[in-house]
């Protein structure tokens, strides 16, 4: 069973239903227990980096608890930007610290927020993206992006006149800048991906 972390912040619905399109029993649930005895979870998030930390709550230490242990996490969107160290996002704000970098605005001279398709081409080794070849088009919509600086870090990348990190994975952690959800099959491919590593691990 997978756990979404249901922290009052968007998409966690559409997160829901396309896990349970590919066949993946999953809860939302703020329930602490619920957490640490799940197979894999999912931290979602439309809104402001801030404010999303804010709503987490003591919800954070769980999940940092978890992580640690081995848990896989994947964080989507601003899920995926409070895996590093901090925002600055409307202020300086704290992240969870999992994966060292920060998150900053994307430079001026580019169309923000950055909303639409773009490719992300894969690096070897990178778990999410088994099976789907080179590189693929996914769904983002973001204003601000973030800059690892975690030697153990891998990255995928995608070019919007620089080059912005798409996805990372460190160990047992997971994030993606795009919305998986919002994706289509390559999308769904990244979920189901995950699904298998949480069922390798449980």
């Amino acid at each position: 069973m997978i756990a979404v972390i249901d922290y009052n912040i968007g998409n966690v619905k559409s997160v829901c239903n396309a896990f349970r399109h590919i066949g993946c029993k999953v809860v939302l649930s703020k329930d602490k227990q619920v957490i640490r005895s799940a197979s894999g979870l999912i931290l979602p998030g439309v809104a402001a980096f801030g404010y999303a930390v804010n709503a987490l709550g003591s919800l954070a230490d769980v999940i940092k608890e978890v992580a640690l242990q081995g848990k896989p996490l994947l964080g989507i969107c601003v899920g995926y930007q409070m895996l590093f160290e901090t925002s600055s996002e409307y202020g300086l704000h704290k992240g969870l610290g999992l994966i060292s970098g920060n998150v900053v605005a994307i430079p001026q001279g580019r169309v923000v927020p950055h909303m639409g398709w773009n490719l992300v081409k894969f690096p070897q080794g990178m778990d999410l993206f088994k099976g789907l070849g080179d590189e693929k088009h996914f769904y983002f919509a973001h204003s601000f992006h973030a800059e690892p600086k975690d030697d153990e870090a891998k990255i995928a990348y995608t070019e919007y006149g620089l080059d912005i990190v798409a996805s990372v994975q460190k160990a047992n952690i997971y994030g993606t800048q795009f919305h998986p959800e919002k994706s289509s099959r390559a999308g769904l491919q990244v979920l189901q991906n995950f699904y298998n590593i949480c069922k390798r691990v449980s």
